[in-house]
């Protein structure tokens, strides 16, 4: 976790764009190309700003999943800037006209870099992560800092078998959420595991990067596999277990 808005992971800038209340979306430049990606754009304005302050350049929207509070500002951008919309060609005849339709396993280029299409489905079916050269992942709403997304049109088979696709990434892996939900996510994870040193220390950290207004986000993927709750569920009846039980907390 850091406060700084932007960080730089193997030749690629990753810049966290506040958005609505608790909402990120996240600008990623190429750094050999200049090549720009917004993912999950709620808004056209906060986007707008950072990318004219990056100098004006977006090639590429990409899209996680359909809610509103994650496309509702993708088509004003992609008209600005001549950007190409990017989905799951699956989920297409919900989300906006698609230039660039992409099934799981299918990649694109994002200048010397990659971007490969992972499914993700459980919060929604049809969701995906998007994982950009070695080391990001944007994973929308599936996973969050210490939670996960609601199951709103999943199964608990098919959320588990996201999660642990998610999970078998490098562990040094910067995740991309696409809420500031951490701290809200805390009491859970403790009355998971109230003994779980490593979760303990999170939280005190979490609490002091909220106290000044700083952000949680992003987390690396080591951290999330030693603290939470839903990455750290053995088996889907299990995780299914813990996913109702946060319903109700």
């Amino acid at each position: 976790m850091s406060d700084d808005a932007t960080m730089m992971v193997d030749g690629i800038a990753v810049t966290r764009i506040p958005m609505l209340s608790d909402n990120y979306a996240w600008l990623l430049r190429e750094a050999a190309s200049g090549v720009v990606a917004i993912i999950d754009p709620a808004e056209a304005a906060p986007a707008e700003a950072v990318i004219e302050a990056q100098g004006g350049r977006l090639d590429l929207v990409l899209l996680t999943h359909h809610h509103d509070d994650h496309i509702a500002g993708a088509v004003a951008l992609a008209a600005r800037y001549g950007a190409k919309l990017v989905g799951h060609q699956a989920d297409a005849a919900r989300l906006p006209v698609l230039d660039v339709a992409m099934r799981p396993g299918d990649t694109l280029a994002f200048g010397d870099a990659q971007i490969r299409m992972i499914e993700s489905s459980g919060h929604t079916v049809g969701h995906v992560t998007y994982v950009i050269g070695e080391r990001i992942a944007a994973v929308g709403d599936t996973l969050f800092s210490l939670g996960c997304g609601r199951m709103f049109e999943g199964t608990p088979v098919q959320f588990y078998a996201s999660l642990q696709r998610i999970a078998a990434l490098p562990s040094d892996t910067l995740l991309l959420c696409g809420h500031e939900y951490t701290k809200g996510n805390v009491g859970f994870a403790l009355s998971v595991e109230p003994e779980n040193a490593a979760l303990r220390a999170r939280a005190a950290e979490i609490e002091a990067l909220r106290a000044r207004g700083a952000a949680t986000l992003p987390v690396r993927l080591g951290d999330e596999l030693a603290t939470n709750p839903f990455l750290r569920a053995r088996n889907a009846e299990e995780f299914g277990r813990l996913r109702a039980a946060k319903d109700r907390f």
